[in-house]
């Protein structure tokens, strides 16, 4: 008899489709079951022993919302009998009443939404998973728990109608004290990597951790999701530099670690971002299918990826009515010789170029890029990787480069600002998106990995900005902790004595200035938190909310922190 093991996770939904992720206990065929009639099926297929299924469901109406269950060889196991989720309402699909168009090759074809219709982002990174139930939490309340709490309570509360992941899903390099205990009972702690993930296997079971917490399970369940990885998913500073990489992988350890991580991700988050036209046409979906163990196939896949990135995309683009998702990859795809070192390779920044400008002029009202790194970042910590990157290029010599090169290490020194070209090839697009003779009302750029928020507007220096609203929304962490040390540290990035600071690291590695001069308009702000843009028609507003205790000790809430207007419905 098969068991459901993890999910349902609601992944892809569109005005008369969907996916719904599921992991069995052994091989079966995986049912969706909607009240109104719609469905569909899927035999699970294998990977390291796990039993997966991504079922398509069709049927559905647009602009309604049904529940559905989920069968395992004709056994319903969703909603699951567990006293956990006895409190939860039945899991939905919901539709949208406008349409929605993901093939990236295709030009979209302009729509128009009726005034009624809302859009609701919610985005966030950097989850660590929470502590068993019953014990305090000192990290404090889960920005994912508070929301699945106040949508499954509050009737009319506001729902999302997708949910951005923008990385570190997992910690496979910070793990809780109940998977340390597991690691330890599987091998000697005392070898490398120590107690950390070491295999598929233990990647797994940090995915059960995480997303089998009641609340969120729930919520992924219901709300639609989007997700891309980030450095911890893998390591800290996954392909920081190529001195750094070349040294991970004189380790024993190394490339177990990233093939079962990409694996992982594969199975337990990329799957779920494609659309079924694209996985219909997937050659690498294909094989695993075909076959009663893909495990090979997925490994021979990941292996290719990890040693040559540009074999794979791991990026995708959603099209949400007249909303433009870019969900861009900031870890594999990167090049890391210092002669020509850029964020993304020559391949993956002609398709961020295509899907960005596709469809011409006013084919959009709003392009949100997902990017798990910032792209502006507080003015210090810019100018500091900006030096740092001029250096290890060699601009003041040998012993410099070294100094470059140990810093960037110990600082975490490599976001987009630490690849020059990168950041200035990435504003010279989000000028031409946001510009032209129909331009979108705003450029959004989402990212998280910082652990604060806030919100930054930058100016073209030259004085030909676009006419599009152009924003950085950072928000960070889902449920995580910040030293007081580093909270000091990005305040002062923000201040103009940071700012003064940074200009002589500027003028000591030769660095140019960039296109773009920016301030901060919203933040820092601190703690477990969530944003969530909501877009009318060419309107736009963001609202950030942390997650917080009450004080007579009942269960956290979102509160909101800051609420405004980005954009101007015309």
């Amino acid at each position: 008899m098969a068991r459901l093991r993890l999910g349902p996770l609601l992944r892809y939904v569109d005005q008369g489709a969907a996916t719904v992720w599921v992991e069995a206990g052994r091989p079966c065929t995986a049912t969706v079951r909607c009240a109104d009639g719609a469905g569909g099926e899927s035999r699970t297929f294998q990977i390291g022993g796990h039993h997966y299924a991504l079922i398509p469901v069709t049927g559905l109406t647009p602009d309604t919302e049904t529940a559905y269950e989920v069968l395992l060889d004709g056994r319903r196991v969703w909603p699951l009998n567990d006293p956990a989720l006895a409190d939860f309402p039945p899991s939905t699909i919901r539709t949208p009443a406008h349409p929605t168009t993901l093939t990236p090759t295709t030009p979209t074809t302009p729509t128009t939404l009726a005034s009624t219709d809302e859009l609701r982002i919610s985005f966030g990174s950097c989850r660590w998973a929470v502590s068993p139930t019953g014990r305090w939490d000192p990290m404090g309340p889960d920005a994912l728990d508070t929301l699945a709490v106040r949508l499954s309570t509050e009737p009319d509360a506001e729902r999302p109608d997708l949910l951005v992941l923008l990385g570190d899903q997992v910690y496979a390099d910070k793990v809780s004290r109940v998977t340390r205990r597991r690691l330890a009972a599987r091998r000697d702690l005392r070898e490398p990597p120590g107690a950390q993930v070491a295999d598929y296997d233990e990647y797994c079971a940090l995915y059960d951790e995480s997303w089998r917490d009641p609340e969120v399970r729930w919520l992924l369940s219901t709300v639609p999701s989007c997700l891309i990885f980030d450095d911890h998913d893998v390591i800290d500073d996954w392909h920081t530099s190529a001195a750094w990489l070349a040294e991970m992988r004189t380790t024993p350890w190394w490339h177990e670690r990233v093939v079962s991580g990409l694996m992982s991700y594969w199975v337990y988050q990329h799957l779920g971002n494609l659309p079924p036209d694209e996985l219909a046409t997937d050659p690498l979906y294909a094989a695993v299918r075909a076959t009663p163990d893909g495990t090979e196939a997925l490994r021979a896949f990941a292996a290719a990826s990890a040693h040559a990135p540009e074999s794979s995309r791991w990026s995708y683009r959603r099209d949400l009515g007249r909303t433009r998702l870019l969900m861009v990859d900031t870890r594999v795809g990167r090049v890391l010789e210092e002669s020509r070192r850029a964020m993304l390779d020559p391949a993956e920044e002609r398709w961020l170029r295509e899907q960005a400008l596709d469809g011409g002029p006013g084919s959009y009202d709003h392009l949100l890029i997902g990017t798990s790194l910032p792209w502006l970042l507080p003015h210090l910590v810019h100018d500091a990787e900006a030096w740092s990157a001029a250096l290890t290029r060699g601009e003041r010599g040998g012993r410099w480069a070294r100094f470059a090169e140990n810093l960037r290490r110990r600082a975490d020194l490599e976001h987009w600002p630490a690849f020059p070209a990168s950041f200035d090839a990435l504003t010279g697009l989000i000028a031409e998106a946001g510009g032209g003779a129909r331009p979108p009302a705003s450029v959004c750029v989402l990212s998280g990995d910082v652990h604060h928020a806030y919100i930054a507007e930058p100016v073209w220096r030259d004085g030909t900005g676009p006419a599009a609203r152009v924003l950085q929304l950072t928000c960070s962490p889902l449920h995580n902790s910040i030293p007081a040390v580093i909270r000091l540290g990005f305040r002062f990035g923000w201040s103009r004595a940071g700012r003064a600071l940074g200009r002589r690291f500027a003028r000591h590695g030769r660095t140019k200035p960039a296109a773009v001069d920016w301030r901060r308009t919203g933040g820092p702000w601190f703690g477990n938190q969530l944003m969530t843009l909501t877009l009318r028609g060419r309107g736009a507003t963001l609202r950030l909310e942390r997650a917080s205790r009450s004080v007579r000790g009942g269960r956290a809430r979102l509160r909101t922190v800051a609420e405004l207007a980005i954009a101007k419905r015309r």
